[in-house]
């Protein structure tokens, strides 16, 4: 499911208002007060899935630059449906990693955290990790709202 949320308030913990559509296993929110997008697969990451994304983060960096950050919420890492899905994720991180200032990784998976790890010898943005139950601080630090 993407959805782009739209806030009325500048605290990230006060979501006013949602817009939505079906997608395949990741949801995608976008809080456009603070410029963070939520990524939460739900299953086995697809290749529309990618697909789906960039259409909804590319025109909100194009009208409204960068993302201060984003973040992937999910307990367990559900991997990838097909080598094309892995392709599309690698190319994803490839054409968006120096549009985004910071990166959450909130999961208590090994995968998420191993990924997290490598994943900041190869991108611009400052990458944390986080414990599943602190999204709501991993929003914050993502807005920017905090340095740690």
């Amino acid at each position: 499911m993407v959805t782009i949320l739209v806030k009325t308030k500048a605290h990230p913990a006060l979501l006013d208002k949602r817009i939505g559509e079906k997608v395949d296993m990741l949801s995608l929110q976008i809080d456009e007060v603070n410029g963070v997008a939520l990524l939460e697969p739900n299953g086995p990451l697809s290749e529309s899935d990618f697909k789906s994304a960039v259409k909804v983060i590319d025109p909100w960096i194009q009208k409204n630059g960068d993302l201060k950050g984003l973040i992937i919420h999910t307990r367990l890492f559900p991997g990838w449906e097909s080598f094309a899905a892995l392709s599309s994720h690698l190319i994803f991180v490839k054409e968006h990693h120096k549009k985004i200032d910071r990166v959450a990784f909130v999961t208590d998976s090994i995968v998420g955290n191993v990924a997290g790890m490598l994943a900041s010898h190869f991108v611009k943005a400052e990458i944390k990790l986080f414990p599943y139950e602190s999204l709501d601080e991993a929003r914050l630090w993502a807005a920017k709202e905090y340095n740690e």
